[in-house]
């Protein structure tokens, strides 16, 4: 039995034991019928999937655990998506960021898992702890995406040279899925680089020459891009963006961004405006979508590279770059 026949029988192993206990669903590479020819992926949330096809070209077929528009910190898997994530040859996840894919991993993958937070060390989410100064001490607090993450911020993917990094160590891993294929996806990696360096070279200098350099966010999601920049965050909540502010938050972040005559709160598409909406009648700003890229907002043919201009384009107005 070679690595590509494995993963199969190990799927069949799976369904046989899922019918035999009653759960009766079907995946969607069953339904639609898996290609023999092509290695099946999985990809947790839409930056890996973006990674996966453009890497993986008409060699692969992704499938996406998150839907367009949903939010994928919380993602609940049905019985189907378990099924997908036992029976693909190459699961691309990261480890922390989503409990439930998590937990399927560790159950019906792990030794067919690229865990893509093991590429690079992750940001410590406490480099950010400044944004946070003011919660009350002795305030509950809800379990949040720091605690899952194990104190480190997930969103890499909104440093390109992260990602460009990322999707060189993907290509290995489909290589060892599919030998026969190793060099397209090491040549489709490196012309994927140099597309992320491109855009990297846009955001150097479209935010070089800046009136200000401060940011007000919805969450904190974008350590990795104003690390990249010389930007400042500051969040209105932490990494988790289900978390409500206490209105001691809001009135110090009101405070800071009058002190930084920020003119735009920014806000996501995934999440309510609302709190964004509060903060910027404060102080006389406008609201502008950031957009942190965990998914799209809708499937109209945009992607990672197109949203990321979109950003930059947003951020140059908010901080007023000439």
């Amino acid at each position: 039995m070679n690595n590509r026949t494995a993963p199969r029988a190990l799927a069949a192993a799976t369904t046989a034991l899922l019918a035999l206990g009653g759960v009766t669903a079907c995946s969607d590479n069953e339904a639609a019928g898996a290609d023999p020819q092509r290695v099946d992926v999985v990809a947790a949330f839409y930056p890996l999937q973006f990674l996966a096809e453009r890497i993986g070209g008409d060699a692969v077929t992704v499938t996406n655990l998150v839907k367009p528009g949903a939010e994928p910190h919380d993602v609940e898997l049905n019985p189907g998506q378990v099924g997908d994530v036992a029976e693909a040859e190459l699961v691309v996840y990261l480890a922390g960021f989503q409990p439930q894919v998590d937990e399927a991993v560790e159950q019906n993958a792990k030794d067919r898992a690229f865990d893509v937070a093991t590429v690079q060390p992750l940001r410590d989410a406490a480099a950010d702890a400044h944004d946070h100064e003011g919660e009350g001490e002795g305030e509950s607090k809800e379990p949040g995406h720091e605690e899952e993450t194990g104190g480190k911020d997930p969103h890499l993917w909104l440093d390109p040279t992260r990602l460009a990094t990322v999707g060189d160590k993907l290509a290995e891993r489909l290589g060892g899925a599919d030998p026969d294929r190793a060099a397209e996806y090491t040549t489709r990696a490196k012309e994927l680089r140099t597309e992320l360096e491109k855009l990297d070279g846009e955001f150097t200098a479209g935010l070089k020459t800046c009136q200000r350099r401060e940011i007000v966010v919805s969450h904190t999601a974008f350590g990795y891009l104003t690390e990249r920049y010389q930007l400042e965050q500051i969040g209105i909540t932490g990494l988790s963006p289900e978390n409500e502010p206490s209105p001691q938050r809001l009135a110090e972040v009101a405070e800071e961004a009058k002190e930084h005559k920020a003119t735009t709160i920014f806000f996501e598409t995934l999440v309510s405006p609302k709190v964004a909406e509060t903060i910027a009648g404060q102080v006389g700003a406008k609201t502008a979508v950031l957009d942190p890229i965990e998914g799209l907002s809708t499937d109209d043919g945009g992607d990672y590279l197109s949203v990321m201009r979109t950003n930059l384009a947003s951020l140059r107005t908010a901080l007023s770059c000439s």
